[in-house]
This record gives structure tokens, C-alpha cells and sequence, in this order.
């Protein structure tokens, strides 16, 4: 059960967002039990039939290991490049898939919450679960028209499905949050020139729309994304979610971003959660705060949800981390984080 806040939530965030001086930080932690903002998903469309067992609405067919996760994409629908303007996409206009939707927003606003419309797979996951990782990349350097023809299709797509959820919904949804893993531990997976001629504006179309609608624009990028952050601040993302801040360089990237995008974030994924050590986690609070937040703003402490794939047997480091930011919350802003739920 999911306790519930004790300042306006939706308040909390966008002041953290706009930096307008937040009473505390804002947290979305509802692993353990405390979430100021809640992600709403896209229901499948009821009575959808798949040609294969895994398969997704776009025609990506997922496989998964006996270790519990998320899945990796092993069927990619395209096979050729001739075949992207005939590429499955999902009927995102089609009514009968929001019923669902109407009864999470409402769940959701009985608790006061932030509400983002989760978005999985932007632009270029979408792209090379749909056509294979090495032929995208292929593609970029051989064929950027058929690429733009593939990028271009996704984004449409996109879209249709932002203007479907506002047309219902409005301003019952405050955000988009959407994913797109750009970077390996060392850099992102193509130049930066190529990042900005080809991607930025396909972004900033789909940001562009969101804003148009009052929603605010979240963005989930793992890896070393250090030089495609300020793309996404061109593009018009209000916040980044970086869950590697050792792997990136917490100076650096302060350095770099720190007031103009809000950083969600936590302690180190890879390199300190998993270790269990309480000095690690509060090294990387401590210098998350001096060096990504501000008293005005700019920061979100989230959760990373899969505690399993961290290592973890228990919650025990996940509650020494929360209370070490509700330390910093209290001294940043006036006011700890929520109390947990007694265990």
C-alpha cells in the first residue's frame, strides 16, 4: 500500500520542474510505499490478436530468460528496407483501448498524484526493435532517407497516440514520461552530429505536441549520454532520468546542465546500490546534491524499480538511501520526504 503525501503532489513536482522552489523534494518511490507522481500505461487494444507468442503491437516478438525482466526483442518484424512503408503499426485511435486508462487516471487522482502517460520506447528503441539494432545503425550511415521513412512513421504514430490521450483526458494527465536508452558505459551509440541532424527535430516534433497540450516531457536514457542531454534540453525535455550518475560524472554533468533540465535520478545503479555499503549510497547523495540540485528545483528522486536485477535481497540500502535524501530535502527545502510505510 502506497502512503499518502502530506503536501500537494502535483505541486511538489512542477515546482521542482519550472524551479519554483519546491517545499521538499519530489519522490516517486513506490516500491516503497511513497510516490508523488504515478505512470499510466497504454492498455493493449481488447481482442488483439498476435501472430506469435511475445509479440507486441507493433509486431516486435519478445523473448525472456528464466530470470525474471523485462525481455529483449528477438523477432524484428522488418526484415528489409523495402518494407518500412508497409511496417504494422498500433491503432492508437481506436476508442476501446482507453476504457482502461479512464479507470487508472481516476485511481490516481483520488490520491492526488502526478500523472504521466508512459510512453515506452520513444523514437530509437522503437526503430530497432522494429528493423534489428545493427541495421539501424547500418541504415544511418548507408540510407538516412529509409531511416527518416522508419523514424518518421514511429513519430507519427506517436503522435496519434498524444493527441488520442489529450482528446480524452486533457489536462487529467500532466506528463508524458517516455523511454529511449541512448548510450553504452562509454558514449552514445552515434555522434553527436548525427544525433542532432537527424533526431533532434523528430524529438522536438514529438515534444512539441506534448507541451501543445500542457503536458510536461520526461525522458529515460541509459548509458554515457553526457553530450546528448543538451539535445534533449534543445528538443524541450523538462527532465532527464539518468540512473548511472558515477558512469556520467556527477560533477560534469552538474557542471554542464544543473538549472536548466531537472535530473530524476538516484544513487548509482551499477556502481553503489548493489554493494549494500551505506557510505556509497550517502557519497553519491551528498554529491548529487551539491552538484545536480539547486534551492530552487531541478531535482527528482525516483526509484529504480527491479530491485532483483540490482542484487538485492531486501529493501534495507533502498530505506538508508530515502532517508539520506530526506536529510538533504530538509536541508534543501525545509521539509523531509514522506515517513515510509512501517514494515
Amino acid at each position: 500500500m502506497i502512503r499518502e503525501t502530506t503536501v500537494n503532489s502535483i505541486e511538489i513536482v512542477r515546482k521542482a520542474l519550472k524551479f519554483q522552489r519546491p517545499s521538499r523534494l519530489p519522490v516517486v518511490m513506490g516500491g516503497l510505499g511513497v510516490t508523488d507522481a504515478e505512470y499510466i500505461g497504454i492498455p493493449w487494444l481488447p481482442g488483439l490478436r498476435v501472430a506469435a507468442p511475445g509479440e507486441d503491437e507493433w509486431g516486435c516478438v519478445w523473448e525472456k530468460t528464466d530470470v525474471p525482466n523485462m525481455g529483449q526483442v528477438k523477432g524484428h518484424p522488418i526484415k528489409a528496407r523495402g518494407d518500412i512503408d508497409r511496417m504494422r503499426v498500433p491503432d492508437y485511435a481506436a476508442g476501446a483501448r482507453y476504457a482502461e486508462m479512464e479507470r487508472a487516471i481516476a485511481e490516481q487522482e483520488r490520491h492526488g498524484r502526478y500523472i504521466q502517460l508512459g510512453l515506452f520506447m520513444a523514437i530509437f528503441e522503437r526503430m530497432h526493435t522494429c528493423y534489428g539494432f545493427e541495421n539501424v545503425l547500418e541504415g544511418l550511415i548507408e540510407d538516412i532517407p529509409a531511416m527518416a521513412a522508419l523514424a518518421d512513421r514511429i513519430v507519427e504514430t506517436q503522435l496519434v497516440l498524444v493527441d488520442q490521450v489529450a482528446k480524452r483526458f486533457g489536462s487529467r494527465v500532466h506528463a508524458v514520461n517516455m523511454t529511449d536508452d541512448w548510450g553504452t558505459q562509454h558514449a552514445a551509440f552515434v555522434k553527436t552530429e548525427l544525433w542532432m541532424e537527424f533526431f533532434l527535430p523528430r524529438y522536438k516534433k514529438l515534444f512539441d505536441r506534448m507541451h501543445g497540450h500542457g503536458w510536461d516531457v520526461w525522458l529515460h536514457s541509459c548509458g554515457k549520454v553526457n553530450e546528448l542531454v543538451e539535445g534533449f534540453i534543445q528538443a524541450g525535455a523538462d527532465a532527464v532520468n539518468l540512473q548511472q550518475p558515477r558512469a556520467l560524472g556527477i560533477e560534469e554533468m552538474g557542471r554542464r546542465y544543473r538549472g536548466r533540465i531537472t535530473f530524476e535520478s538516484l544513487a548509482d545503479i551499477q556502481a553503489s546500490i548493489p554493494t549494500g555499503d551505506p557510505r556509497r549510497i550517502d557519497a553519491d547523495v551528498l554529491d548529487l546534491e551539491k552538484h545536480w540540485m539547486s534551492p530552487e528545483g531541478g531535482f527528482v528522486f525516483s526509484d529504480y524499480g527491479d530491485s532483483a536485477a540490482l542484487g538485492l535481497k531486501d529493501d534495507t540500502i533502498k530505506r538508508h538511501m530515502y532517508a539520506k535524501f530526506s536529510e538533504v530535502s530538509a536541508r534543501l527545502y525545509g521539509l523531509p520526504l514522506p515517513e515510509l510505510p512501517v514494515t
